[in-house]
């Protein structure tokens, strides 16, 4: 949980003491309504410091938690006496938050000149990406431009690469990173970029989108946070239980020594409802107010101020899904039926590349209920191709937001098929 006190966690991080060794991660599996309540209660137990990757939702979903060493033996005995199946899902996660760490120091070694450079096939920093977006920008200054749509909370640049033929397009957008620990997807947004600007001209396919439509992508929606995964407790994927789960920016929050919002909770689309709490220290706190989050209200001007995107794209990880509105309500949103056909289309197109398996509909019906999302409020606007992508690993994996970086090109590569179903689709439909 995320109710420890700010300072120790900040003094930890300055010392460089904040390591996970002996911490392992458990992959529980509940068998009925009563041991998902006895796991719903096991969240509030803010002494044990867990960190739910994946929360108690209904037995059909696996929950993934992160037990310190200090608190193993206590959830394990609650477990077994409660008689609730788990199995280790890491051993060790210092193991592999070391590992990834010198995957990334060695790929420092070499300083990228252009974009062909570029180690695509590894994690970057803040700095790395951005540097990576003047780069591709600088190379292709008729298709690529970049725009700053707004400033974080620490007044970092959003910024966004569009990519346009031509003036007054209708429009597309992309986004990953908003949930910042889930670095795959930054990683991802790197490759989509090159692919964007490499295939413009060479793909007939991508060509025809691009002579239609505007591409917006934003590669790291979520800076402040990003930039605390790489720099703050000394985690790839960056926990700290007073600030965040490495997922949120970092807002204060008055009155709370909790600090941050989680910006997939934090829209105007049944804003505080189910599946959002308002506690500061719970992971899906949804802020004080629709759109309080700078790098939430950036998108939302820039939806509304562009008027005419037709498809909003917002990538997370983990789990392999595939998602359409709504996440709030049960209520089906009047394009079911066509989104549902063109996801599956478009996972399919995916499947082809690796074999890669994801689940596909509505968020409510494949994962929870869930109010404040992106894509439901996006829909609601009117930008009826809204979908939410989860990439890999599966839940069942042995890596949960760990993803070793030698699955970073396959991700991307499997993803941009699927990516370019539903923009072909959106240029071929248009409303």
């Amino acid at each position: 949980m995320r109710k420890l006190l700010v300072l120790a966690s900040l003094i930890s991080a300055v010392l460089g003491r904040k390591t996970f060794e002996g911490h392992q991660v458990l992959q529980i599996t509940a068998a009925n309504d009563v041991q998902i309540s006895l796991l719903k209660n096991l969240t509030d137990h803010e002494h044990l410091e867990l960190d739910f990757w994946r929360e108690p939702v209904h037995e059909s979903l696996p929950v993934d938690v992160r037990v310190p060493s200090t608190s193993l033996h206590r959830v394990k005995s609650f477990l077994k006496n409660n008689k609730i199946h788990y199995k280790i899902m890491i051993q060790d996660l210092q193991v592999l938050v070391d590992k990834e760490q010198q995957e990334m120091m060695r790929s420092r070694a070499h300083q990228p000149r252009s974009t062909d450079d570029f180690d695509y096939a590894n994690y970057h920093t803040l700095d790395e990406i951005n540097s990576f977006i003047d780069m591709l920008v600088k190379e292709n200054p008729q298709l690529v431009s970049k725009i700053v749509i707004g400033q974080s909370y620490e007044r970092r640049p959003l910024n966004v690469l569009k990519f346009s033929t031509g003036s007054n397009r209708p429009g597309i957008w992309i986004d990953t990173g908003i949930h910042s620990r889930e670095w795959v997807t930054q990683a991802c947004g790197t490759r989509f970029a090159k692919m964007i600007a490499a295939s413009y001209n060479r793909d007939p396919a991508l060509t025809a989108i691009l002579n239609k439509f505007d591409i917006f992508l934003e590669i790291v929606t979520n800076p402040d946070g990003f930039q605390f995964t790489h720099t703050s407790v000394n985690l790839l994927h960056g926990y700290s239980p007073s600030i965040n789960d490495g997922s949120f920016n970092l807002k204060p929050n008055p009155g709370s020594p909790c600090i941050g919002v989680d910006p997939n909770r934090n829209w105007d689309s049944n804003f505080g409802g189910p599946g959002s709490s308002n506690n500061p220290c719970k992971e899906n706190y949804h802020g004080p107010s629709a759109h309080s989050e700078s790098e939430v209200k950036a998108i939302v001007d820039f939806v509304k101020s562009h008027g005419k995107l037709k498809a909003f794209v917002s990538i997370h990880s983990y789990s392999q899904f595939l998602l359409y509105p709504y996440g709030y309500t049960k209520t089906r949103c009047k394009d079911r039926k066509e989104l549902h056909k063109l996801a599956r289309k478009a996972i399919a197109a995916l499947k082809s590349l690796y074999g890669t398996s994801y689940t596909y509909g509505s968020i409510i019906k494949v994962i929870y209920q869930a109010s404040g999302g992106s894509i439901d409020w996006t829909y609601d606007q009117g930008i009826k191709y809204s979908y939410t992508f989860e990439l890999r690993p599966l839940q069942s994996s042995l890596y949960g937001f760990l993803l070793p970086a030698d699955q970073i090109i396959p991700t991307a590569k499997e993803t941009w098929l699927a990516l370019m179903v539903i923009m072909e689709h959106t240029k071929n439909n248009p409303y």
